[in-house]
């Protein structure tokens, strides 16, 4: 028998974070219309929705190691839907910028990702996120075979862009894209590490 499907073999704790990544877009849709969002809400629209996907981003990254350290917590079953939910924040922040900000004006959107170096981040950021997501099937994972996780290795990649992203687009509080920043390089650094230690402790667990 194949590996049962997280949301089968796992309903409530699985439906329950499907639902709970829900509720920074139920937030918007309760602080647009109620004019919780300050004098620019299309602005703060745009940097909440980014957040939310650098976090959720952040946060599918750090599903690896956490799952080498605790093997037991079966956390490697949510990775996929955390990753996907973060490149659905992301594309919502791409189309918000595209249709409300620049209102479909494709000469000044072709210009912005050309001379602007923050969203020519973000775009190309962006890109590998729809890359990612798409091939996200095991579908795809049988067809490229040991070329999967050589493409799926680019999250951190993205992830980089849009900490870098985020980083150019402020004028002057930075402080939020540096600890992104710091929380990557930790994330990128305690890969190797952690897989040590997982090999570790599965040799000492075999039978002598």
């Amino acid at each position: 028998m194949g590996r049962r499907r997280p949301w089968l073999a796992n309903r409530p704790a699985w439906w329950s974070l499907f639902l709970l990544q829900l509720a920074p877009l139920g937030y918007l849709a309760w602080a647009i219309p109620t004019h919780q969002l300050g004098y620019e809400p299309v602005v703060d629209s745009l940097r909440f929705l980014g957040d939310t996907a650098l976090y959720l981003l952040l946060i599918s990254l750090a599903i690896t190691p956490l799952q080498r350290l605790v093997p037991r917590a079966g956390l490697i079953d949510y990775r996929r839907m955390v990753g996907l939910y973060a490149f659905f924040y992301a594309a919502m922040h791409a189309t918000l910028w595209v249709v409300v900000d620049r209102q479909l004006a494709l000469a000044a959107i072709w210009e912005d990702v050309v001379e602007r170096e923050h969203i020519t981040f973000g775009v190309v950021a962006l890109l590998i996120l729809i890359a990612l997501a798409i091939t996200s099937t095991r579908g795809w994972m049988r067809r490229l075979g040991r070329r999967w996780k050589l493409l799926h290795r680019l999250v951190y990649l993205a992830a980089a862009l849009g900490v870098l992203h985020y980083f150019l687009s402020v004028k002057f509080d930075t402080r939020t894209p540096i600890v992104l920043g710091v929380v990557l390089l930790v994330l990128l650094l305690a890969r190797p590490l952690t897989r040590s230690l997982a090999i570790e402790s599965k040799k000492r667990r075999m039978p002598r």
